[in-house]
């Protein structure tokens, strides 16, 4: 598992849905990470600030509290739980947003050795076939799933 330092993750009772609390310059952000199932054994990862009244995720929010090393630490610990307690299937991943794409992507590239020990990651080209993740290969869409 990466060694960066990450948050304290609240999971529910289902152990799709987490939370946590980012803490920067901004202040203290409830943030949310949920599993959705899109077809059997294929997860859509959501991701963003937890809205304070309805509860929902909003991806759409560009926060910089600064801790964004810390936050994608995290977002990758959830995986872990997720996939353990969810053996052989797969996590889809894409941003809201081409930044949030291109910061996804970055930080696969930046770890990928120490993701790639426990994950296989594909990425889908232009031409939405699905092939295995090549370092600086821009891509738009990520499919993940746990070693075993």
């Amino acid at each position: 598992m990466m060694q960066l330092e990450k948050y304290n993750l609240e999971i529910d009772d289902s152990l799709i849905s987490f939370t946590f609390i980012s803490e920067g310059h901004l202040g203290k952000i409830e943030k949310a990470i949920q599993y959705d199932e899109m077809q059997e054994g294929i997860y859509n990862l959501g991701f963003g600030d937890k809205h304070p009244l309805t509860g929902q995720i909003d991806d759409t929010i560009v926060t910089n509290n600064g801790d964004m090393p810390k936050i994608l630490a995290t977002v990758v610990l959830s995986m872990y739980i997720f996939t353990e307690n969810n053996p052989n299937v797969w996590i889809y991943v894409t941003g809201s947003s081409a930044s949030r794409i291109r910061l996804y992507r970055m930080a696969i590239n930046k770890y990928y050795k120490e993701i790639n020990k426990d994950f296989f990651i594909y990425i889908s080209l232009e031409n939405e076939q699905w092939y295995p993740f090549e370092p600086n290969t821009k891509t738009k869409k990520f499919l993940i799933q746990r070693k075993t």
